[in-house]
C-alpha cells in the first residue's frame, strides 16, 4: 500500500468511530428529552 492511501484508511477511520462516538455520547447523556419537545397532553 501507498502511503497515502493508508493516510486515507486511518482518516476513514477516525471519521467512522468519531461519528459512532458521538452517536453514542447523545444517545446516553442526552436521553432525558425537553418537555418543550414532547407535551404529555392527552
Amino acid at each position: 500500500m501507498s502511503g497515502a492511501a493508508i493516510v486515507m484508511m486511518v482518516f476513514a477511520m477516525l471519521v467512522l468511530w468519531g461519528g459512532l462516538g458521538l452517536a453514542i455520547y447523545n444517545l446516553v447523556y442526552r436521553s432525558a428529552a425537553p418537555e418543550e419537545e414532547y407535551p404529555r397532553e392527552l
